[in-house]
Parts: structure tokens; sequence; C-alpha cells
């Protein structure tokens, strides 16, 4: 079994709760390979919680995450087969973007010449060719989001996980970088959960649609 074995659900939660404070949490759902699922619902409902599950930054109280038929538990984030695009776009300040987004494919920056191609591309497609020597500091918040999007890009896992990451484009960008992940999704059929309270960007966006409520998933 590798991570993009398709006979697998893409993730899994089998009776998964956690206490955070007095919020209480429960998941349990199965999650096809190869869709785009919007996950909506009020805000402090659990949407950003269980992406934290799922990217290993929470640790269920009980029950079991699964990623591709394997159990999760005790795997550490950095194991995962997952990139991730958060509202905090975590650049580190004192590199350059070639180098941020350079982290993406090798924590120790050993870097092949097709790797250096495909961080220069990856900027390209996000609207930020050019930028390679530029601090996240010199950047808008927009330029910032489209960067750690970059860096997601190169890592080329099998699942994506997208915490509202259009929320600080203007309009025509937010547009423009959902076209771009629907065809990033056409080339790799990889699985994308994405974090969004907007409408628009369901129906452009979404097969399918994780509705969460009070902690809970709905139908």
């Amino acid at each position: 079994m590798t991570p993009s074995d398709t006979s697998y659900a893409a993730v899994e939660f089998h009776d998964v709760r956690l206490s955070l404070g007095t919020a209480r949490f429960h998941f349990d759902c199965r999650i096809e390979t190869g869709h785009i699922i919007a996950v909506t619902g009020p805000s402090g409902a659990g949407k950003s919680t269980l992406l934290n599950l799922v990217a290993g930054f929470e640790t269920p109280d009980s029950g079991r995450v699964l990623l591709s038929g394997k159990d999760m538990s005790g795997v550490h984030p950095g194991q995962r087969p997952l990139s991730l695009v958060f509202q905090d776009n975590n650049l580190f300040a004192h590199l350059d973007l070639f180098t941020n987004i350079g982290l993406g494919i090798h924590p120790a920056l050993k870097l092949s010449p097709g790797d250096r191609r495909a961080v220069s591309d990856a900027l390209q497609r996000v609207g930020l060719a050019g930028y390679e020597t530029r601090k996240p500091g010199t950047l808008s918040g927009g330029e910032r989001q489209r960067a750690a999007f970059a860096r997601a890009l190169v890592r080329k896992r099998p699942l994506l996980l997208l915490d509202e990451p259009f929320a600080a484009l203007d309009p025509a960008l937010r547009l423009s970088m959902a076209d771009l992940l629907l065809d990033l999704h056409r080339e790799s059929r990889n699985t994308i959960l994405i974090v969004t309270h907007d409408r628009d960007e369901v129906a452009r966006l979404a097969d399918c649609v994780l509705s969460v409520e009070n902690g809970t998933i709905h139908p």
C-alpha cells in the first residue's frame, strides 16, 4: 500500500473524539480519494479542528485518524502524506521566497536542478515570478498567502488541506487562484479539503460538502 493507493479512502475518522477546553468534537466519516471537499459551517463549529486532526496538530482523545488506510496515531505532522495552507501562511521571515518554497521539497535544501525549476515554476503559477529573492516582510498579505500556496504545490502530496486560503486576496485574484487549484487537481487527481465560508467558492470548486456544526459532521 502506498499513500496514493486509491483502494483506500483518503481520510477516515473512526469515532474520533477531542475536548479543547469546554468544546467537544466528535468526527466519524470517510472521505474518498480524488475529490475536492468543501468543509463548511459557522465560526467555531470545528472546521479548523477537523483539519488540525488530519494534519496532526491535534491528537484525538480517542478514536483513530487514517490517511490512505494508514493509522496516523503517533505520526509526526511532517511525516504525514499531505501539504497544507492555513490562514497563517507560516513563512520564515528571515528567508527569501525561493528558500521558503524549496524547504517544501527538502528540509535541508538539497535541491536538484529539476527541484529548482519546480520552485520557479510554482512561483510563476501563483503570479510571483521574479520574487525569488524577496523576503516575506516585503510582501502584502495576499502575496504571502500565494507564496504559501506555491510551497504546497512543489510538495506534490496526495492530500492538500486548505483553511480559507484565498480569504486575503482581492476578488479577481481569488478567482484566478481557484482556477489554478482546479487545474492542479485535474493534473494530479489529489484529494483536497478546503475550509471556506464563500458559497461561490463552494459551488465553483467542490465535488461535495462536509457541513460541520457544534463539533460534529452533519450530512
